[in-house]
């Protein structure tokens, strides 16, 4: 009896355990689904700020360090330049600058990362020792903000080693930060380019 007993507890186990892979593979399947539909979103291009394929506008330009630097322009060096467009009083972009800060040290061997704003130095001499932003150019300018066509915050550019914008858009996430360098990577203007286009060959 007792024999009996622990076979058939051996088998509904088993059965059990079987029913359990299956639904776990079934839910597998459709977390792929879901993935598929909904798709990361990137970088939220404007209408109004500098397009893929322009030419970035090449500035001489200063540091709040007082270190001299030249944006924009065909790089030698064969280097990329994202410009992280910010402000000390947006929320947003304090949340997104521990990112670009781990950002500028993840993709150092081919990216430079530069940090502009405008308005009083003194505030953001106190933002720099805040946010630990030390050693990241970092740029005071009102023009560069209008050559760049900035209209919201957090905004962020990516300036190939041709002087050509690759890639631009609002930037709230690390994902949207990433989604810029990805469109560089397979040679579109923004992730939703890319994926409309899967769409419509797929």
């Amino acid at each position: 009896m007792t024999n009996a007993l622990m076979m058939t507890s051996m088998v509904l186990l088993w059965v059990a355990v079987i029913a359990l892979a299956l639904a776990v593979l079934g839910l597998g399947q459709q977390v792929g689904v879901l993935l598929e539909r909904v798709a990361p979103g990137g970088a939220l291009m404007t209408g109004k700020g500098l397009k893929p394929g322009e030419a970035a506008p090449e500035l001489n330009l200063s540091t709040v360090y007082g270190d001299p630097l030249h944006l924009g322009g065909v790089r030698s060096d064969g280097r990329s330049t994202l410009v992280f467009f910010l402000s000390p009083t947006c929320p947003m972009c304090d949340a997104v600058v521990p990112a670009v800060r781990a950002l500028a040290r993840s993709e150092k061997a081919w990216l430079d990362v530069v940090l502009a704003s405008d308005g009083d130095d003194a505030d953001h001499a106190g933002y720099i020792e805040r946010k630990d932003l030390k050693g990241m150019p970092y740029i005071v300018s009102r023009e560069l903000g209008l050559r760049f066509r900035v209209g919201q915050l957090p905004h962020a550019a990516l300036i190939g080693e041709n002087g050509i914008v690759v890639s631009a858009g609002l930037t709230n996430t690390r994902e949207h930060l990433d989604s810029l360098l990805e469109a560089k990577r397979r040679g579109v203007g923004s992730l939703q380019e890319f994926l409309e286009k899967k769409q419509q060959h797929g």
